[in-house]
């Protein structure tokens, strides 16, 4: 039954090869990569419904078994963004549908979405570093098409940058995997906590895991973001949906993983160095989000806050810091798609991103209006979304903790986001009329049934948040006793 891990990989990987032999077949692709993506959905939910009643699932892939083999983990914490990231990925290819032009559909957009679905549930899977990384290449290579994919300027221009930067952290992500390799010789996980708990965290090993730390800062956003807000801006908006819900939140995974299971020993350095960049994050976002006038940046700052938030609770490494973090990471997944397709499609009434150049779409698209209102007040933390949760566990374990430097800076960065999504609602919905129905660019309907169902769950997330987290402490528990994760994957029964 431990196979059944292996699926949430291999079926988008399966179908999105046998898509690319139907090129021209728009409507069979949608089909399968609908069918496929609640495929995916559904066997998430069993995974996570079989680890809360057993506990972690390992896949030993073909037989070996760890340290020697290639092993898949399914634990909470893999399991539910697992889940997130495939829904998301179905919400945002169901705004895909309506909001992309043919050109797009015809060059293979729908196959490179679902491979990059393959490397994200991939990464979170995997229970070996140097497989972390080979996943981590998978999401790239699909994310460098799917942002040049169009061939405007601005687009070839952002993936050039896109592309350096993450060429550039590759280098580095293999250059820690051999200094660690040839310190424990070893690049399973769960044998390296081992190694590193029986030989020490010295000088040496620390700064190994600063330089892991560089590298998923960069692939994150947190501190090292300055290609993040353009990037994002350039593709469209059914991708940037995409990329703002899923791409960093692999970089926060891979930080929670490593600083929880195999570099935890010396919190007061790297743990330290968390906190520091994470609250630097949250202040310079902040202040990105309130200065532009333009859609795309406001949002794209609004994803660096929420980085340098997760981080604050990871930072912490508390039980309650750890469960508040996660809590809000599958909120920010849910909230950041939700906000950047409505974003999506306001752009595309308009024609342009410039708030100063329009307003009053409340009279034509109401929905779209009062959707946008409460992912605004999601984004913010306003009860009862979901938003709120989460803050409150990561700012109580701050003020906790005795960190109320940074549970200050995450209360007013929260406002400042709140600011930063109502300027856009006031903008864009609010004032007179300045648009007719015959001078719209684009209808904007196809994010009415992404929206309505995003909006739908981050309401029952916040209301229903005492059963979520009943699987979010489940997920926590292990990160803060990493013997659960090594016992299962060397199948140790205490």
């Amino acid at each position: 039954m431990s196979n059944v891990l292996i699926l949430p990989i291999i079926i988008p990987l399966l179908t999105g090869m046998v898509m690319i032999f139907f090129r021209r077949h728009i409507r069979l692709q949608q089909w399968l990569t609908v069918i496929s993506m609640l495929l995916t959905v559904g066997i998430s939910i069993f995974i996570i419904h079989r680890i809360s009643r057993q506990g972690i699932i390992v896949l030993d892939v073909g037989g070996w078994q760890a340290p020697y083999g290639i092993s898949l983990v399914g634990d909470m914490l893999s399991a539910l963004l697992v889940l997130v990231a495939t829904f998301i990925c179905l919400m945002c290819t169901l705004f895909a549908f309506g909001s992309m032009n043919n050109d797009h559909k015809v060059h293979f957009v729908y196959p490179y979405i679902l491979l990059l679905l393959c490397g994200v549930n991939g990464s979170f899977l995997t229970g070996d570093i140097f497989n972390l990384f080979v996943f981590f290449e998978v999401m790239l290579i699909s994310s460098y098409v799917l942002l040049a994919l169009g061939g405007k300027k601005i687009q070839l221009r952002e993936s050039i940058k896109y592309v350096i930067i993450n060429v550039i952290s590759s280098t580095l992500f293999v250059i820690a995997i051999a200094y660690l390799y040839s310190i424990t010789g070893t690049l399973n996980m769960a044998h390296l906590s081992e190694r590193i708990a029986t030989i020490g965290q010295d000088g040496l090993l620390t700064t190994v895991s600063l330089l892991f730390l560089t590298v998923f800062a960069l692939k994150s956003g947190l501190f090292l973001f300055f290609w993040l807000p353009s990037s994002y801006s350039a593709p469209p908006p059914a991708i940037a949906a995409l990329f703002a819900a899923l791409l960093t939140k692999v970089g926060i995974y891979a930080i929670m993983r490593t600083f929880t299971l195999i570099f935890y020993h010396q919190p007061g350095i790297t743990h330290t160095v968390i906190l520091c960049m994470a609250s630097i994050t949250m202040v310079l976002g902040a202040l990105g989000a309130i200065s532009h006038w333009e859609i795309k940046k406001i949002l794209a700052y609004n994803v660096i806050v929420a980085v340098g938030f997760i981080l604050f609770g990871v930072g912490m490494a508390t039980f309650d810091s750890l469960t508040g973090a996660l809590f809000y990471l599958l909120h920010d997944m849910l909230a950041k798609a939700l906000i950047f397709i409505l974003g999506g499609a306001i752009i595309s009434i308009f024609g342009s991103d410039k708030l100063r150049h329009f307003s009053g779409l409340l009279l034509f698209r109401p929905s779209l209006g009062w959707l946008f209102f409460i992912a605004a007040l999601a984004l913010a933390g306003v009860p009862p979304l979901s938003g709120f949760v989460g803050k409150v566990i990561i700012l109580k374990g701050g003020i906790t903790e005795g960190h109320l430097i940074m549970s200050v800076i995450g209360i007013i960065t929260s406002l400042l986001v709140l600011y930063s999504v109502m300027k856009i609602f006031i903008h864009s919905f609010w004032g007179e009329t300045l648009l007719s129905e015959g001078d719209q660019k684009a209808a904007g309907t196809s994010a009415l049934l992404p929206g309505s169902i995003l909006v739908t769950l981050i309401i029952a997330m916040g209301l229903g948040a005492e059963w979520v987290l009943t699987y979010v402490e489940q997920a926590a528990e292990v990160m803060t006793n990493p013997s659960i994760y090594i016992d299962a994957v060397f199948k140790r029964i205490s």
